[in-house]
């Protein structure tokens, strides 16, 4: 019985000065004659942690890394959690969280068809306005529903112009720092199957329903405040950040992140969104002045973040369940689906870890959440740079999490 009051006391201290404190496991006092196997649940697993700062990848590469308690509001391990890094995809994260705290979580991407003018026999003598909203899944099903609904009207013939509305955004068609050579995502409110002929496609679709142009004009221009509405197709925020997340679709986060950006000022510029995202960084009690960034999907060179930015973040939306909530399921999870599919297969990891991966080339992250042995909830973030193989940084990381999840 004295035995375990002893030990007990020294679990009870051990856990609160860690709590109060940002050391490593190398800095706190040694436990004597204790095996790993008999340390209280933080200190063993910081002691693993601890361990795996000696693995010969960070010999020659850069790593920051931090974990948090969630459920007891405190650190658990940090190295290097405010080096400034390129967090490749985990970026998505910043632009997720950012839009389910600034937009809301009911936000709807909206393509819209209007018409203006007289409909006289089967004629519309005037214009058909296509608004754009950046949505990244409209699709050729969706043409057609544009399409059917220029016919359901009764017309046959259109004398008259089709006007392109693409004044969401600007009309920078690249991200600040994307590579040239890089799978670049289209970067136009009017978007059909991802590509930007919007226009031409819906010629072929009112073909496909036999409606003649009678000396058709095509062009951009604004919706006339007078115009109809003839359809419109939604999609739910949550619907983008599905794909955006799980399978980290690089187009489906730049389309998020100028909503973002388009929400109070048109046309959206990639300084909105920023401003938006830096906003809740400050809520999530970062200094956002000592972070650059450049876009909303992670292929810029020109982003820079920390462990502990992405780490915060995922605390803020822990904190506020209607984002946490919406953020959760779209997360890959380990050795189920998206980017993790394939990865922590046959550990306590497996269908433990959501978390959202990152990798550009020389670069490998990943941040998100984990349930430990003790039932505790955790967060966590680990930035790996200048690594020549990805693979490198994957295995590095799957076996932090192991140890999260053991």
């Amino acid at each position: 019985m004295m035995k375990r009051l002893i030990f007990g006391l020294i679990s009870f201290l051990s856990v609160t000065v860690y709590a109060q404190t940002e050391l490593t496991v190398s800095e706190l006092p040694a436990i004597k004659d204790t095996t790993e196997s008999q340390l209280p649940w933080p200190l063993k697993m910081q002691s693993r942690l601890d361990s795996m700062m000696r693995d010969p990848l960070l010999d020659y590469t850069q790593m920051g890394l931090m974990v948090w308690d969630l459920t007891d509001d405190c650190q658990l391990f940090s190295v290097n959690q405010r080096q400034l890094l390129r967090p490749a995809s985990t970026m998505k994260l910043v632009t997720a969280i950012s839009a389910l705290d600034y937009l809301g979580t009911n936000y709807e991407f909206s393509t819209s068809l209007y018409y203006k003018g007289d409909i006289k026999g089967h004629t519309l003598y005037g214009d058909l306005f296509c608004v754009g909203g950046m949505d990244p899944a409209f699709s050729f099903d969706d043409m057609d529903i544009f399409a059917r609904s220029v016919k359901q009207m009764g017309i046959d013939t259109i004398c008259g112009s089709i006007i392109a509305d693409v004044s969401m955004k600007d009309t920078l068609k690249w991200g600040e720092g994307w590579c040239w050579d890089d799978d670049n995502p289209t970067l136009s409110p009017l978007l059909i199957d991802r590509k930007a002929d919007f226009l031409m496609m819906f010629i072929s679709a009112l073909n496909n329903y036999e409606v003649v142009l009678d000396k058709l004009k095509v062009k951009e221009g604004t919706l006339e405040e007078d115009a109809k509405l003839l359809s419109q197709r939604k999609r739910t925020l949550d619907q983008i950040l599905m794909r955006m997340m799980k399978d980290s679709d690089n187009l489906y986060a730049e389309a998020v992140y100028y909503q973002v950006a388009a929400k109070n000022d048109r046309p959206a510029k990639a300084l909105y969104a920023q401003r938006q995202e830096r906003a809740t960084m400050e809520r999530a009690g970062l200094n956002s002045s000592r972070y650059r960034l450049a876009d909303g999907s992670g292929l810029s060179l020109y982003n820079y973040l920390s462990a502990e930015c992405l780490l915060r973040l995922l605390r803020y939306a822990y904190k506020h369940k209607p984002i946490y909530d919406h953020l959760l399921p779209s997360l890959p999870v380990a050795g189920e689906d998206g980017t993790l599919k394939k990865r922590m297969k046959e550990t306590m990891a497996e269908g433990n870890v959501q978390a959202k991966t990152g990798t550009v080339t020389g670069v490998s992250a990943l941040a998100g959440y984990c349930t430990a042995s003790n039932g505790h909830r955790l967060c966590f973030a680990i930035i790996n740079q200048g690594i020549q193989r990805a693979r490198d940084g994957r295995e590095f990381q799957d076996k932090i999490c192991k140890i999260l999840c053991e």
